[in-house]
């Protein structure tokens, strides 16, 4: 690909988008001249939007529901000039454009696909299932085109390549390889799509006259997210609409754009006049799905016959490379749906895969007590609560839970109190122990300043804290027989920001290891919500979190103001944000942060996951996203993963992954950044070195 440092950063074709249409327009039966100039108005408007991808409706040159009409000459004759026409015009186009049309080979008339770029033909793909069921005759007319493979039509005086073996791959966009099938070709249970993605396909294209009867528009989806989900494709739909025949059946115009099952953007329904939908369709995203789920190519080498027998048609798309915007929704929480039922979905899911993970290893080693730390703090909150809801489970008493407060030289009075009133309305076993007399005796054995008085506040003072209160909770664990609950979570494993070894980085389980910092928040509002706790306990998780993040190992300045997680590490808004994309996509720096640009650059745009807090309704420019997306890259690559490589137990819940070794996330722990940070500084080159400090 190329460097997004030769030409514009700010450009979607530059960091792996197509951006595609799917069209409907209003036909005239049997006038291919008419029919042409509506595909060139819209084609013309695509061009204008950025478009490189635009996909119309089957037979849409002369409308579907022609009939007998499809066999006359003056019809076959007109369609043939209106796709000179078309392929006239299209030449000062950025466009691939795919258009519908009755046309004769041989002895017979096929129901092609006919894609037009930059004037010429590149081919022809005739329809390769034609139904003669209820209400389709199509057999009449067409032949059937699943036999037709390294054939050549001729349009005009030209020789086209013409069969449904066909792949149209573009040379200056790496990952941009078009299959056609058309309407009925996606309805049976191997449809030619399957091959031709095993093939190299990333973009499906169906172009469809498809009548509208009850329930069909809700099966087109099932089928087209489905196709895109198995073969690890955009689906790109485009169904006939206004101006088709109503003798016997009527048509809704229903387009589409589906990117590995996900629903990119569709157009209205029954439209009065032209519709599309238009959106960025991810060609990294879907090279890098392929990458890595191996049985992909598997799946190929089962089917290599027929797929290896598809022809390679090639062509220069030539984009834009200016800013065009981007086309499709980027979430701000990639691991946090905005949609109040998803979400809910989501948080009964994640919470019961922590529950029924600690049940199992609570249930094999011998119904042990748990142990666990209460800072009154977010993460140790939701331990607490999957723990209250194993013990539930088991049929055991809550007192089995025996949790700790264990205030150093920074604990507050707020986080303190939240963890007593916790405890007591969970009906826990609690005590406290202060850890101050015992660090202040380590720190005084090593020499450290702070024993003599003096504010020195560096990492040996903070971790001689955070192992101090490990320490403690596992020799408590061994006293009672127990086991030691973790409570850190995937984004401080990301980051590192965790002490190794006898600090927040060991327990026995590690419940929310594979739960972001920005799940956890809205893990404890479902809590609340759901009714897994009463009034008194949802008033105190309601509390803890409007809490400000803190690891409270430093004391509080003349300020008075605690010590703060995210002024250290920066957001884990952006952090969370850059997580997902590379542990789910691998994507590079400079794509992550192109959309983290277009995710957070407007607090007022897009939406928000319900509940979240508006006065927290932040945004960050495209330097601060530059920024912390550096201290990422030199934590996660650079720096932490020999504390992953030591991970305790604990359960996988997010599909976005998991950093276990054991589990999703593979790394050497002697590695370095310098490859991510070079390719952001060539995108982005820094205006202020960022030096993260080091902790263990």
């Amino acid at each position: 690909m190329t460097s997004a440092s030769t030409t514009s950063f700010h450009s979607a074709y530059e960091h792996g988008f197509l951006r595609t249409a799917a069209v409907t327009i209003p036909v005239s039966l049997a006038d291919p001249r008419r029919n042409a100039e509506a595909v060139l108005d819209q084609a013309g408007a695509c061009h204008d939007e950025g478009v490189g991808l635009a996909v119309f409706p089957e037979l849409c040159l002369s409308g579907y529901s022609a009939e007998d009409l499809f066999l006359q000459d003056a019809v076959l004759d007109g369609v043939e000039e209106a796709i000179a026409t078309v392929a006239l015009a299209s030449a000062d186009l950025l466009p691939v454009l795919v258009v519908g049309a009755p046309l004769r080979h041989r002895n017979r008339l096929y129901n092609t696909a006919v894609v037009i770029h930059r004037g010429e033909v590149l081919g022809v793909v005739p329809k390769s299932l034609v139904p003669t069921y209820r209400e389709f005759y199509e057999r009449r007319h067409f032949a059937p085109g699943d036999d037709v493979r390294g054939q050549v039509l001729t349009l005009g005086d030209r020789p086209v390549p013409f069969g449904s073996d066909l792949l149209f791959e573009a040379a200056d966009v790496p990952g941009m390889v078009v299959h056609v099938e058309v309407c009925e070709d996606m309805w049976v249970p191997v449809p030619p799509s399957a091959e031709a993605a095993l093939a190299g396909a990333t973009v499906l294209v169906n172009l469809s006259g498809s009548p509208i009867t009850v329930g069909r528009a809700e099966d087109r989806h099932l089928l087209c997210r489905s196709a895109s989900s198995r073969c690890l494709a955009a689906y790109v739909y485009a169904a006939a609409g206004q101006g088709e025949s109503s003798n016997d059946l009527s048509w809704d115009g229903q387009t589409m754009i589906y990117e590995n099952g996900v629903l990119l953007d569709e157009s209205d329904r029954f439209p009065d006049g032209p519709r599309r939908s238009v959106a960025d369709v991810d060609l990294d995203l879907l090279r890098q799905e392929r990458l890595r789920m191996g049985t992909f190519d598997d799946n190929r080498r089962t089917h290599a016959a027929r797929a290896d027998s598809f022809r390679a048609v090639r062509f220069a798309l030539r984009p834009t490379r200016e800013d065009i915007g981007l086309r499709r929704q980027v979430d701000r929480f990639p691991f946090v749906p905005d949609d109040p039922a998803r979400l809910a979905q989501d948080c009964y899911e994640a919470f019961n895969i922590q529950v029924s993970a600690l049940e199992q290893r609570m249930a094999y080693i011998g119904e042990p007590k748990l142990v666990i730390g209460v800072s009154g703090g977010l993460d140790s909150t939701h331990a607490l609560l999957v723990a209250a809801r194993a013990m539930d489970r088991l049929g055991r008493p809550r007192t089995d839970i025996l949790g700790y407060t264990l205030p150093g030289f920074a604990t507050s009075e707020r986080t303190k109190s939240n963890a007593y009133a916790l405890a007591e309305a969970l009906g826990i076993t609690f005590e406290e122990i202060d850890i101050r007399p015992a660090a202040k005796e380590m720190l005084e054995k090593m020499g450290h300043p702070f024993a003599q008085g003096e504010p020195v506040y560096d990492v040996t003072f903070e971790n001689v804290q955070a192992g101090l209160r490990t320490d403690y909770l596992f020799r408590l664990a061994n006293a009672a027989g127990g086991i030691v609950v973790g409570t850190g979570d995937l984004s401080e494993m990301a980051l590192g920001w965790c002490t190794y070894g006898v600090g927040d980085q060991m327990s026995h389980y590690a419940v929310n290891t594979g739960v972001p910092k920005t799940l956890i928040q809205h893990l404890v509002r479902w809590v609340i919500s759901s009714g897994e706790v009463d009034e008194r306990a949802a008033k105190v998780l309601q509390a803890v979190l409007d809490t400000k993040i803190s690891p409270e190992l430093v004391p509080a300045g003349e300020d008075e103001e605690v010590q703060s997680t995210e002024a250290s590490i920066g957001p884990y808004n952006l952090h969370d944000f850059t997580l997902f994309y590379v542990l789910r996509h691998g994507f590079r720096p400079s794509k992550i942060a192109f959309l983290a640009h277009h995710a957070w650059r407007d607090a007022e745009a897009g939406e928000w996951p319900p509940g979240f807090p508006e006065d927290a309704h932040f945004a960050y420019d495209l330097e601060e996203v530059r920024r912390w997306l550096e201290v990422f890259v030199k934590r996660f690559f650079g720096f932490s993963q020999f504390k992953r490589s030591a991970l305790p137990n604990g359960p996988k819940v997010m599909a976005g992954g998991a950093l276990s070794p054991r589990g999703e996330w593979r790394a050497p722990s002697d590695s370095k950044a310098h490859v991510w940070l070079e390719e952001l500084e060539r995108a982005l080159p820094a205006r202020v070195e960022v030096r993260p400090r080091a902790e263990a």
